[in-house]
């Protein structure tokens, strides 16, 4: 069987362990967004659709979500062929799904999306997918989430927490009477009292959510150390809390929030990161652990260099506007080539549940692409790999690394 054969069955065959998405917990009812009009409306098809649409944003996000998802079908899948990555995206997930794309019926799309019944749609789009568990993006801040965490709570365990803390760090002024008014005496001003209740905050939420690690978004502004509230947080609260529970830090680099607000989440953008900023982390903090990815892709060398320096920090992923074929091969093979298989190549940063079908497709068909050109290299190098080693090496890649780097912390 040739070499690509070989590996692409592997990595078909292997399952996932998804270290990043936005999807919630089936016990979180309408929160775990599925079906084709959530997929439509997904905020990488919103952007891409006002590239064509001559029509005011207000007057697209006054519609209903059925009445938008319609739009974005005419514009991106009948006036235009659906080319780019997302939009194929799309068409994968239906097709593995079993569904016609060809036809062009939308409304025996809804129809078929509707009949399914939610508990068994799960478990297929999590078969389909080859997932088996995923980690969800979990904020105290978000009120409507916040709900859903009561003590007869029915966890899927499949459904792992990731403790996210945006508006901590990126607010403070914001959350200071939020933290107030749930019984954490801080105040706007930082000092050791303060720093004492926010990590308690971040503790109780930690445990609330039996979370896996602490994750932040941050823009290119950011710098450490610096004299601003997010490093003075970081330093004197989220490091120790990470510390004292054994937790990694993941940082999430390059959001440009709301370039251009009137898109909404779907207008956000990129701007190349100091990353100084991780490599004064890494330094200064080895007995932190530091999850990594950058969004832009002038920071993707720098960061595998940083890895190799630094073993307190994991590069993971190949999200939003590096998540395309060509950027994913690029980077992938540089990690390998500098890295080995010591990095999780890609989360997927999924929202809806129906997109881990096409990301993880997708991403399967890159990386055995990846991974049979360095062997191919071995091979003329004098060195055979056994399909024994293939698997050892593709278990790593999708999972395991991750999983051993969190342990590692413990």
């Amino acid at each position: 069987m040739p070499l690509l054969n070989r590996v692409q069955k592997i990595v078909d065959a292997t399952p996932i362990h998804d270290l990043h998405t936005h999807l919630y917990d089936p016990g979180f009812g309408s929160l775990l967004l599925r079906g084709i009009d959530d997929l439509l409306v997904y905020h990488y098809l919103v952007s891409e659709s006002f590239r064509h649409l001559d029509l005011p944003y207000e007057h697209f996000w006054a519609a209903s979500k059925e009445e938008q998802a319609t739009r974005i079908w005419q514009c991106l899948f009948q006036d235009h062929s659906p080319v780019s990555e997302a939009c194929r995206g799309i068409i994968t997930t239906l097709q593995c799904l079993g569904l016609d794309a060809r036809r062009r019926d939308l409304p025996s799309l809804r129809k078929w999306f509707a009949a399914q019944k939610p508990a068994r749609h799960i478990e297929r789009v999590l078969e389909l997918a080859g997932v088996e568990t995923l980690c969800m993006t979990n904020s105290p801040f978000d009120d409507e989430e916040r709900a859903y965490w009561k003590p007869d709570l029915q966890r899927d365990p499949r459904f792992l927490a990731a403790l996210r803390i945006d508006p901590l760090l990126m607010a403070w002024k914001t959350a200071v009477p939020q933290l107030r008014a749930w019984g954490y005496a801080v105040t706007p001003s930082l000092n050791a009292r303060t720093a004492g209740e926010v990590r308690r905050f971040l503790r109780d939420w930690t445990h609330q959510f039996s979370a896996h690690y602490c994750m932040v978004s941050l823009p290119p502004s950011f710098r450490y150390p610096a004299d601003t509230e997010t490093a003075w947080l970081i330093e004197h609260a989220v490091l120790p809390h990470c510390r004292d529970e054994g937790q990694a830090f993941a940082l999430m680099l390059g959001v440009k929030r709301a370039v251009n607000p009137a898109l909404r989440m779907a207008g956000d953008g990129v701007g190349g990161s100091d990353l100084a900023a991780l490599q004064n982390l890494c330094a200064a903090n080895s007995k932190n652990r530091f999850l990594a990815t950058c969004l832009a892709r002038e920071n993707q060398h720098e960061l595998v260099v940083l890895a190799r320096k630094f073993r307190n920090l994991h590069p993971f992923g190949c999200w939003w506007f590096t998540n395309t074929p060509q950027l994913m091969r690029e980077v992938t093979t540089m990690r390998l080539e500098l890295l080995g298989t010591s990095f999780t190549p890609q989360h997927s940063d999924a929202r809806v549940l129906d997109q881990l079908i096409y990301k993880w497709r997708h991403t399967r068909e890159q990386l055995a692409k990846c991974l049979a050109e360095r062997y191919e290299a071995l091979g003329a190098s004098g060195w055979r790999v056994t399909d024994a080693e293939i698997q050892r090496d593709v278990t790593e890649l999708l999972g395991a690394a991750f999983q051993r780097f969190l342990r590692a912390g413990s």
